[in-house]
């Protein structure tokens, strides 16, 4: 582990692990801090003495390329990356030796030619390859953005030149002119990009593509030109028109400049990283979508620079008045750290991350953007967290260059042996005037030194032991491979005609030996997409309508009919609602576009799936609206209320008008309150916006629209794990005050008042239910304030917001003075809607042995949480968890040994039990007393799922700090069943594979959808990029481009399998049939004095590659199958073989050498002695050589083809035709070529077939050697497979018995893979299956185990997505700050003194509600 070897094997290994990137890629030097100047010139000090602007201050282009080649780079790249083969160092070395004439056998010319058909077929498959890269990075470069032009503006911030693209791609005239597709035009547009290997920001960047209709410059009035129209446009010296007036034209990404000035509107992707100067926003906050950088689905807000809010028009941006620079750190590549500043005449601002827009986001919820360009292209974050298009080569063709090696070895020292030998006989022969050594005496021959000479001939007469025809023989089934898996209709998304694509031919067998998965969590497990699923009032739980899958409108009604849970609920009067800026509606648009008061719909949030729908719920809600106040429905009706009411009003969500149909229209920043406000508007709980601090609801018990004074927000953290809102209701008759608390299930039950216990344990027997299902829950409890408890905190709660010490720490004790002594009201389950059939593909996976890694951007709640709904984590494993903060990584790794695995050898190491022991050293860990002891199940991290090792970003920061830190935690991670790392950035992803590639030496796969994926992607053995509806992320990086991630068990399981055993058996079957032949000439060498003499005529062995054996073995890699398709995808514990080498090793090459050498005798020496007794001819002649040695040939083709057939487990017609024509071939060769007369050419086979096919000898010879030789193997097949059958060859059986076994039920029903099929016990037998549900006798829910604190506790699925601190939030901070001010500066001594419940207003409610409701008032 970690451990590097000495002498030959490091240099092998060195050489092995040489990277060609390396030379090609420019390690270009981070530049100084730089500072970006706007609307002013250069300084001086820029430019050197000849006036030019130093390098330092010259900018990187905004051009990003993702490919490896250049037309510069292109061939001496390629041959260096092939002559990474030693067979191909070993072939140039032949050819060139043939040029010598001594050496010469043919034409050199003809020597050297299969060299570069090698090379030449496989340069253009790597550059068609890398076409298609260069295609789909022009896609994105070529995307249009708005970019400041005209009047005074000028960029006068220096930028490099644009690097030369390898082909040209699409012409960027007809890319910008061309039509935006719709409907399935755009489908046909996606997957013709998905063909191309679209980039991260491809489909984006379709989305940007401007329509040709549309114009070229925009102005900020919205009048938007066309150029060569006449308004706006002086007339150009040429005839043509130009705008002199600022505005916005259409750019390019490539040409965008550091000190641009662009503008993006909504739903866009930022195109470099922006310094946001203005929003459409009153108080310019915009939101961003970043999952594809961090992968968290919730919105991130960011605020413009305060000094720069007046830049926002486009004359605003060109105005010289508004000079000002920015100064900036160095490009960093720390996702979460930005430093700058900006620079005007009035002063100095800071700037932070907050205040930037990072490459890769989008913008959400926001009509536009205006900002300046700070970093471009390679200097981006994004980009500097993605490495450089790695050089990937397959482990098999990894192991054939030692397997090359040996047989290098192997034809020295036959050369060798030759050269010596005649060395030696020529020095003692020639002397006694050997008649074979006729001619010596010339000048220029030497008996002492043609022994070099021999050797040099004995390398070319065997140099087929090193097949160069082996390699263009892989190079063409893997292509077929790819085609394979191209038309592969099991994994071809219907949905979006998303077939899946190989984009690296040379991996195929890779995905048959994979050990280890990395994936991402949002786009790849989920989707990105919430859905109310159950919930639980007052002790009785609400599962949903199953109809409620069913697609739904978009819009649901809340006048009319009710639909997808709505209610017949009249309309509040506009008036009953207040006044209020956020809720008026402009005069302008009163006749179009109803406010969300006049809103009749409630459009489905486009962070929900499915509305929720619930008929018990319904009829209990029908019920408690017209229950009257002392009935026994009463209760139920108070505490419906007071649920819906809490998860209508406890958010920070914003309503907007859906333009298209006037429905309200929910803005979320997280996916979880989309869904929660959404599931209440669905039951009648309509949230209708908000007018500063007041908030709007219509409820079913009400007829006019509740109105709430929003006093307070004690925002959700990860350290709080809840959110609670304090509100007053505004009624002239009920004023009181009201905490409103959502949060995790273990806060809420510490927080509540005494007494209740049934309903406790009724709601945690609840969450444990939804926990065992995957659902993200969240528990609601209230409590009624009395005014004369809550002026005096409110004014402590002010307090605390301003202390200048320990600030957090203040506010949260006063936080926590209030929420206490709650009432439970009940729970939510939350489903975050993973991909079709991802927990069963990890589930299958994991059958197969492999080890599946989640590395998530995600909160340590929701990567646990998606954990349980995939499979990941078992209802009865033991999670570890690991954080970075102030306890040492290394003691929590350290005592997680001690705690859960005392057994481990590495305990008895001083050295890593003491490394660390001098720092902070305060170890052993400690349990901490957290309050929750009551949550501790007695058999905590002793459960019999395994364990689950889960680790934050931070934690890996430390632990990737020296060897000590990243070996104890690869050898905790491997005990452990699966591991989840959160909060971690890219570069953390990247790191994270090769911690277990290179310190296992195991293959590894990374799966991924976002552009924070690639370097992950890159890292691994194998890259798998998923294709999303939304768009094609990572694509453009990965070897392996899929729809969904279901499709990933079947390209592994299926095509990985056959890839890896086809090759494998392929590669071994074709050093076996070429040892065959160098196996009979060798022998020969014994009978012509080692002279390196060919045995048959030389055509036999030009030929023998090309026509006679070549096409056995492409067969098997094409049509062989190990067990069919449907048999691998049932058993998935088969696939073991290929995690395990089986197929191709060093150990089975040198079986396959053995066999062969031993065959060659067999022919050899049979035919020989054959011969040697008495002549076969009828003349009574003795034989020729080349006419007894035709018989082995023929014989050794033969015995080749039958015994590569033999080797194959499927015989189909292809497979049969493969077989038979290399022998039809060299009998028709024979035939045809011993009978061709000395007058059209000579030859040393002529009149063969008058001696050959009348004799006896020579169809006894064939028949009986071929039988002879391939009688070992196939008896120590037979005795295999009657003896010692493995899982492979019971399965080939059964199903030959039973054609139509049902093997998954079979696997099923014993639960013990193969046992069902009597036999030994085997690998796939020994692997338990996987259960989704928990056994009765096992606690459902999951143990943690918080390394950190020591704290012990149960898991019940607590999870909540939100923005900490965002822009949002603290805006409303600050409106209720204001607010809470102004009126203890005015208030009164006179305190109200109210008592009661928060729901017992319901009481005077339903004593005012009408026996029947009234009918909505049509809107005026």
């Amino acid at each position: 582990m970690f451990e590097k070897r000495s002498g030959l094997g490091a240099w092998y290994d060195k050489f092995s692990a040489f990277d060609v990137a390396q030379l090609f890629s420019r390690t270009r030097k981070i530049g100084p801090p730089r500072k970006v100047h706007v609307n002013e010139d250069l300084p001086p000090d820029y430019h050197d003495h000849k006036g030019r602007i130093k390098k330092e201050h010259v900018y990187v282009s905004n051009q990003v390329i993702t490919s490896k080649y250049t037309v510069i780079t292109f061939l001496p790249r390629n041959l260096l990356e092939q002559f990474r083969r030693v067979a191909n160092i070993f072939f140039l070395a032949i050819a060139i030796l043939q040029f010598f004439t001594i050496f010469s056998t043919i034409s050199p010319g003809l020597v050297i030619l299969p060299l570069i058909i090698v090379i030449g077929i496989t340069a253009l498959k790597d550059g068609y390859e890398d076409i298609k890269r260069h295609q789909s990075d022009q896609r994105v470069n070529y995307t249009l953005v708005r970019v400041l032009d005209g009047g005074e503006w000028s960029n006068s911030n220096a930028t490099a030149g644009k690097e030369k693209t390898f082909v040209r791609g699409i012409l960027p005239g007809s890319r910008r002119n061309r039509k935006a597709k719709k409907g399935g035009e755009a489908q046909n547009l996606d997957t013709e990009n998905l063909e191309h290997a679209a980039p991260p920001e491809a489909l984006q960047a379709q989305d940007q593509t401007l329509d040709a209709n549309e114009p070229d410059i925009e102005f900020d009035d919205d009048h938007s030109v066309r150029t060569g129209e006449t308004s706006h446009h002086s007339h150009h010296l040429f005839g043509q028109h130009h705008s002199q007036m600022p505005h916005w034209k259409n750019t390019i990404w490539e040409d965008v400049r550091v000190g641009d000035i662009v503008k993006l509107k909504g739903d866009e992707s930022f195109p470099a990283d922006i310094l946001v100067c203005a929003t459409s926003d009153d108080e310019n906050v915009c939101y961003v979508e970043t999952k594809n950088l961090d992968g968290e689905t919730n919105l991130k807000s960011r605020n413009a620079v305060p000094a720069l809010t007046r830049l926002r028009s486009a004359s605003a941006c060109a105005s010289k008045t508004n000079a000002f620079h920015v100064e900036c750190d160095r490009p960093d590549v720390n996702m979460y750290k930005f430093n700058a500043a900006v620079v005007t005449k009035e002063g100095k601002y800071p700037v932070d991350l907050q205040n930037v827009l990072l490459r890769g986001t989008v913008l959400r919820n926001t009509e536009w953007v205006i900002g300046v360009v700070l970093f471009t292209g390679t200097d981006t974050k994004i980009v500097l967290n993605s490495g450089n298009a790695p050089s990937k080569r397959s482990k098999v063709e990894r192991q054939m260059n030692p397997q090359v090696f040996i047989n290098l070895i192997l034809l020295v020292i036959m050369a060798v042996v030759c050269a010596i030998v005649d060395a030696v006989q020529e020095q003692k022969y020639y002397p006694l005037n050997a008649p074979w050594l006729y001619g010596d005496t010339a000048s220029d021959d030497n008996p002492h030194i043609n022994g070099l000479v021999t050797w040099a001939f004995a390398l070319i007469t065997f140099q087929n032991i090193v097949p160069i025809s082996l390699y263009i023989s892989i190079e063409f089934v893997r292509t077929c491979q790819a085609i394979f898996i191209y038309f592969d209709k099991e994994i071809y998304y219907e949905k979006t005609g998303t077939p899946t694509l190989a984009r690296s031919w040379n991996l195929s067998d890779d995905l048959g030996q994979i050990e280890y998965i990395f994936s991402d969590k949002t786009g790849t497990l989920t989707q990105n997409a919430m859905v109310f699923r159950q919930c639980s009032v007052n002790g009785k739980v609400y599962k949903g309508d199953e109809s409620s899958e069913d697609p739904l409108d978009k819009v649901s009604l809340i006048d009319g009919k009710p639909n997808a849970g709505t209610f017949d609920v009249p309309l509040a009067s506009p008036r009953s609602s207040g006044s209020g800026s956020g809720l008026k509606q402009d005069k302008a648009d009163s006749q179009s576009v109803p406010s969300t008061i006049e809103a009749k719909n409630v459009k489905l949030s486009a962070q929900v799936l499915n509305h929720f729908r619930d008929s018990v719920l319904r009829e209990d809600l029908d019920h408690a609206v017209h229950a009257a106040p002392d009935s026994e429905q009463a209760p139920r009706a108070r505490a419906l209320n007071g649920f819906f009411s809490v998860l209508s009003l406890c958010h920070t969500v914003l309503t907007a008008e859906d333009k298209e149909t006037g429905a309200i229209e929910y803005k979320a920043q997280s996916p979880d309150e989309a869904a929660l406000v959404q599931a209440a508007a669905d039951v009648g709980f309509v949230f209708r916006g908000r007018d500063r601090e007041v908030l709007l609801l219509q409820t079913p018990f009400s007829a006019e629209l509740e109105r709430y004074e929003l006093l307070n927000i004690l925002d959700f953290t990860s350290a709080r794990k809840r959110m609670s809102v304090v509100v007053r209701k505004l009624d002239d008759e009920d004023r009181r005050v009201f905490l409103l608390t959502k949060g995790a299930d273990n806060v809420i039950f510490e927080r509540l008042r005494a007494g209740n216990d049934e309903l406790k344990k009724e709601t945690e027997r609840h969450l444990d239910a939804f926990a065992s299902e995957g659902l993200r829950t969240l528990t609601l409890a209230y409590k009624v304030i009395p005014e004369e408890e809550y002026e005096p905190w409110a004014h402590r709660y002010q307090e605390a917001t301003v202390a200048m010490e320990d600030r957090e720490g203040t506010i949260e004790a006063v936080c926590e003075e209030l929420e206490r002594d709650l009432r439970l009201l009940g729970a939510t389950a939350i489903e975050d809607r993973l991909q079709d059939g991802v927990p069963e593909a990890i589930a299958d996976l994991k059958r197969a042995g492999i080890k599946v890694w989640v590395a998530t951007g995600d909160k340590l709640e929701t990567a646990i949480a998606i954990g349980y709904s995939t499979n990941l984590i078992a209802r009865d494993s033991n999670i570890i968890v690991v954080r970075g903060g102030d306890k040492s990584v290394y003691q929590q790794l350290l005592n997680a040994f001690e705690q859960f695995f005392p057994e481990s050898d590495i305990l008895e190491d001083e050295n890593v039990v003491n490394y660390g022991r001098n720092g902070d050293g305060t170890y052993p860990l400690q349990r901490v007393n957290t309050g929750v002891s009551s949550l501790v199940g007695h058999d905590n991290g002793e459960r019999p799922g395994g364990f689950v090792l889960v680790v934050d970003g931070a934690a890996l920061t430390q632990a990737f700090s020296d060897v000590e830190h990243k070996t104890l935690l690869l050898k905790l991670a491997i005990k452990c069943e699966g591991v989840i790392c959160c909060r971690v950035s890219p570069l953390q992803k990247a790191l994270v594979v090769k911690l277990v590639k290179e310190g296992l030496g195991a293959m590894t796969l990374a799966i991924g959808d976002g552009a924070n994926d690639v370097s992950m992607i890159q890292a691994a053995d194998v890259g798998v990029g998923i294709s999303g509806e939304e768009g094609l992320q990572a694509v453009n990086s990965s070897d392996y481009a899929i729809a969904q991630f279901r499709f990933l068990k079947r390209l592994i399981l299926v095509h990985g399998h056959w890839s890896y055993a086809r090759n494998g058996n392929l590669i071994v079957n074709f050093f076996y049939k070429n040892i065959v032949c160098i196996g009979v000439l060798w022998w020969f060498q014994i009978y012509c004095s080692w002279s390196s003499q060919y045995a048959f005529e030389y055509t036999y062995v030009l030929w023998w590659n090309t026509f006679f054996t070549i096409a056995p073995v492409i067969a098997i890699g094409l049509f062989d199958r190990i067990v069919d398709d449907h048999v691998l995808m049932a058993l998935p514990e088969l696939y073991h073989y290929g995690r395990e080498g089986y197929w191709f090793s060093t150990k089975l090459f040198l079986t396959y050498v053995l066999d062969a050498m031993v065959q060659s005798a067999i022919i050899f020496f049979f035919i020989l002695y054959s011969y040697n007794t008495t002549t076969a001819r009828p003349d009574g002649y003795v034989v020729a050589q080349y006419e007894f040695t035709t018989v082995m040939a023929v014989a050794a083709v033969m015995a080749a083809n039958l015994f590569n057939g033999m080797n194959t487990g499927v015989w189909t017609g292809w497979v049969f035709f493969a077989v038979s024509i290399g022998i039809v071939l060299v009998w028709a060769y024979t035939a045809i070529y011993s009978v061709i007369s000395p007058g059209w050419f000579a030859t040393g086979v002529y009149g063969n077939d008058h001696y050959l096919f009348h004799s006896a000898l020579f169809w006894f010879g064939v028949v009986l050697t071929v039988l002879l030789a391939l009688a070992p193997r196939y008896i120590a097949k037979a005795y295999k497979f009657s003896f010692a059958p493995d899982d492979v060859s019971i399965m080939r059986w059964a199903l030959k018995q039973d054609p139509h076994l049902d093997l998954e039920t079979a696997h099923h029903e014993r639960a013990a893979g193969l046992s069902n099929m009597r036999r030994p016990v085997s690998r796939a037998s020994s692997m338990s299956n996987l259960s989704v549900r928990p056994p009765p006798s096992v606690d459902p829910r999951g143990s943690r185990t918080d390394m950190s604190t020591g704290m012990r506790s149960t898991h019940r699925g607590f999870d909540f997505a939100t923005e900490e601190g965002g822009v949002a939030i603290r805006r409303m901070q600050s409106n209720l700050s204001e607010v809470r001010q102004s009126q203890l500066i005015n208030s009164s001594s006179t305190k109200r003194k109210r008592a009661g419940s928060l729901v017992s207003t319901l009481r005077r409610g339903l004593r005012k509600k009408p026996s029947t409701p009234p009918k909505s008032r049509p809107s005026s």
